[in-house]
């Protein structure tokens, strides 16, 4: 039995979608583009969405619209993919990079307030929801108030994650989604970017569109980032069955976590701090000095796991040579610790129970 890490929710709904935009004509963005945005904008109580070719696309015009230039200095997480840090990189920017909590593996606030306090020229801070887990808004929001920086949330793998009742993305000047074919949504490939600011909004629209907001007049440089209504109109249906698709993520995370106890302490499962709520983009365990040998043996019988991720960006070459002699200390043992396996919706409970067994069988030995 082959069981993937993950598998995209399409449908005849997204079949149909996609056959009338093709019969409509309009290809590239239209009237699905700005209905997605519309409706992106009200599920996550924001004023303004905009979307975008890429998730990367949309953590570079963000920051771009936010004001990031040559220089400037942006904290972020060295545990998560790369467009997170290459983005900032991208507009001439120079990530600094906050350890992360063991726990949640995201950035840790304790850690960022030692970077505030010792430098005073921060611009900017890009969380990360990692796994879909919501970071701990209410304190990264008390170091926003005291020391004055933008807050940008990479939202790429968190589409519905609640913090406090209150879905992220909205806690920032602004937050960036991305519908790469793995996440919980899918557009094949796309982002949006989210904001309550109308000027931010505007800027940003801009950037997606060639700098310009009115046809051959262009006021600032500007990109070919925008989404087209094939891709659009897909969204519009994956937006409807997200929260259903959520729930069954959660339900197959308490499923592992109760089959899971009588491993611990070789297997510690992720941890949901009270007042979030994950949508398990990941489902990734910590385990000890098996891990590999433990990758190999599910990939062997048919189980598709991944190490999200191996290398800590801090360590990445091109990163490596711009910031060089960092070390985070946690970010460095969880790339040798962290295994990430099927939680994906589509999961039967038959395949559930297999992933279980095998990972008991492996313990057992």
């Amino acid at each position: 039995m082959e069981i993937p890490l993950s598998r995209p929710c399409l449908g005849e709904e997204e079949k149909r979608a996609v056959l009338e935009v093709l019969d409509s004509g309009f290809l590239a963005r239209s009237r699905q583009a700005e209905c997605f945005e519309e409706e992106f904008a009200r599920y996550i109580g924001v004023k303004e969405a905009i979307a975008t070719s890429s998730g990367t696309s949309a953590l570079f015009v963000a920051l771009k619209a936010l004001g990031v230039e040559e220089g400037d200095r942006v904290v972020t997480t060295p545990f998560t993919f790369v467009a997170t840090a290459s983005a900032i990189v991208q507009c001439g920017g120079i990530p600094v990079f906050c350890d992360v909590d063991e726990r949640t593996f995201n950035l840790d606030p304790a850690s960022l307030e030692d970077i505030l306090k010792r430098e005073k020229n921060i611009k900017g801070v890009v969380v990360v929801h990692l796994y879909g887990l919501p970071c701990d808004m209410e304190a990264i929001l008390a170091l926003k108030k005291r020391y004055g920086f933008f807050l940008l949330e990479d939202c790429a793998q968190a589409h519905g994650a609640l913090y406090r009742g209150k879905w992220v993305g909205s806690f920032g000047e602004a937050g960036a989604f991305s519908f790469y074919p793995t996440k919980n949504m899918t557009t094949g490939e796309g982002g949006m970017i989210v904001t309550d600011d109308p000027e931010l909004a505007t800027r940003c629209r801009m950037l997606t569109n060639h700098g310009s907001r009115k046809k051959y007049y262009h006021e600032v440089l500007g990109y070919n980032f925008r989404m087209t209504d094939i891709a659009a109109a897909i969204g519009r249906v994956q937006l409807r069955k997200l929260d259903e698709a959520n729930a069954r993520r959660r339900a197959n995370a308490a499923f592992y976590n109760r089959a899971f106890q009588e491993l611990s302490p070789l297997v510690v499962t992720p941890e949901v701090p009270e007042g979030r709520v994950s949508v398990f983009h990941q489902y990734t365990l910590k385990v000890g000095e098996k891990r590999d040998a433990l990758l190999a043996f599910l990939r062997n019988a048919g189980v598709g796991c991944e190490v999200y991720y191996p290398v800590p960006l801090h360590q990445q070459p091109f990163l490596r040579e711009m910031i060089p002699n960092c070390s985070f200390p946690v970010a460095e043992c969880l790339t040798d610790r962290v295994l990430s396996i099927p939680v994906h919706p589509q999961l039967q409970e038959d395949e559930l129970k297999t992933v279980v067994s095998l990972v008991k069988e492996f313990f057992s030995r």
